[in-house]
């Protein structure tokens, strides 16, 4: 039985957990590093561990550290939340090794679902509709270029490791690929010791829908509906809803059986998420499956009443699902939005000291932040410093619930996104829920620039 929790990640990812832990009884740990000493996870956890300098290698990725303090705190588990080591299938072999409990899926399984190659080759199989592009690694900057010849342009250059739009980069002539191929595999080694690199087709006006799975040690596989993550900014997500509006049910039905027949095939155990293009016609294709908690989760806790770090930590336990498919329905409409440290044009990173930070806090509001009134913002971690998110019985309700709270966020001392969010608000394509992948380019973009000329 888990009774104390040792959370290997930082800002309100490890907030979030903590909370749930509470409600659990289970008791927690949190380790830091010295950037973050004064950060209000630290505070809200029963114990805290120093881990080192602000460098992630030499604290969050520093996993002989990580696994020292929590023998030293002799905790049951390690929940590894996102990013970080959260897909890490070696840090999953030390903590068994350990005798740890790591609160997520088995490495074999996080390690072929991390590899976007083998991921794709993994959902083939299980009959998952992928979207067309090569098979394998592409060996040189020479064999993609013959290989773009059959995909056809625009394509997606993509890293076969890791997430979060790193080494990855839409290309639309040979000139371009030839730029881009070399940088990005550079890149993608850098940030994740794989260079291996593949091409994928662009599909243009597509949404980007994630179904968000549950699945225990005993064989049982859920899905909680959809979330749409079409508005992002390089490749990353800045507003999220769910359910889709653009959806039918007949589609988010296909869509979550494949999920849950995927997650079956591959043996998954734990929260997860696969995330799909889905073209104008509502055909659906893998992206790819995260094999973790994601950001936007709280959006379907909020639409589903289900707890999704409460049931990682039941599965993890060994205990059967508390809910079957079946009762499980969708109440009202939930919008997250991401509150970034980032000029809203460039959107290059903007770290400082806030001054103020005032936050909305109405009932249909939630709030999931990593820092406070009096808080230096470094430059050594992702600027993502809280998530808005409502709730509303419609989504019309729910946009005007959203501008609402984003008319009384405040932040003083530095650089934030709040301007991009409300302008987002009010654009008549949101609105009306026609946002596409381009949606940033195409409309938000174009609508600053004119402000700004």
């Amino acid at each position: 039985m888990i009774k104390k929790i040792l959370i290997a990640n930082r800002g309100e990812i490890a907030a979030r957990v903590i909370r749930s832990c509470e409600k659990m009884g289970i008791s927690t740990v949190a380790v830091y590093s010295e950037a973050d000493q004064k950060a209000p996870f630290v505070k809200m956890a029963n114990e805290s561990f120093l881990l080192g300098p602000p460098r992630v290698n030499e604290s969050y990725l520093n996993v002989d550290k990580i696994i020292s303090i929590a023998k030293k705190a002799n905790v049951d588990a390690i929940h590894p939340g996102y990013g970080f080591l959260s897909e890490s299938g070696q840090f999953v072999e030390k903590c068994d090794a350990a005798g740890i409990t790591f609160i997520g899926p088995k490495s074999e399984v996080m390690e072929n679902m991390g590899s976007k190659i083998a991921a794709r080759k993994a959902m083939q199989k299980a009959g998952v509709p992928v979207v067309p592009g090569t098979e394998g690694a592409v060996e040189s900057v020479d064999a993609a270029l013959e290989i773009s010849k059959e995909i056809g342009y625009p394509i997606m250059l993509k890293a076969s490791a890791g997430g979060g739009g790193i080494g990855m980069q839409v290309v639309h002539s040979d000139e371009e690929l030839a730029k881009a191929f070399d940088s990005n595999s550079k890149r993608a080694e850098t940030f994740f010791g794989d260079g291996a690199m593949f091409m994928e087709k662009k599909l243009d006006d597509a949404r980007h829908i994630e179904i968000q799975l549950l699945a225990d040690q005993h064989g049982n596989a859920i899905h909680l509906f959809e979330r749409d993550c079409s508005i992002q900014r390089r490749n990353q997500k800045v507003v999220e809803e769910a359910p889709s509006t653009f959806i039918s049910e007949g589609t988010r039905e296909k869509m979550g059986k494949a999920a849950t027949d995927a997650a079956k095939s591959i043996g998954y155990t734990g929260a997860g998420t696969i995330e799909f293009l889905v073209d104008a016609n509502e055909n659906f294709y893998f992206l790819e499956m995260n094999t973790r908690i994601q950001v936007e989760h709280p959006i379907t806790e909020e639409i589903t009443g289900i707890d999704i770090v409460k049931e990682q930590i039941n599965i993890a336990n060994g205990e059967v699902l508390s809910v079957k498919q079946d009762d499980l329905s969708i109440d009202g409409h939930a919008i997250e939005v991401r509150v970034y440290a980032e000029d809203p044009v460039t959107f290059f990173p903007s770290p400082g000291h806030i001054t103020t930070l005032q936050v909305p806090t109405d009932n249909h509001v939630r709030n999931e932040l990593a820092v406070t009134s009096d808080y230096d913002v470094t430059p050594y971690y992702d600027p993502m410093i809280g998530k808005l998110i409502v709730k509303a019985r419609t989504r019309h309700e729910a946009i005007a619930a959203m501008k609402d709270a984003l008319s009384k966020y405040q932040i003083d001392g530095i650089k934030t996104n709040i301007s991009m969010l409300k302008e987002i608000m009010n654009i008549d394509e949101f609105i009306e829920g026609k946002a596409t992948t381009s949606f940033v380019n195409d409309y938000y973009l174009p609508i600053i620039k004119s402000k700004t000329n």
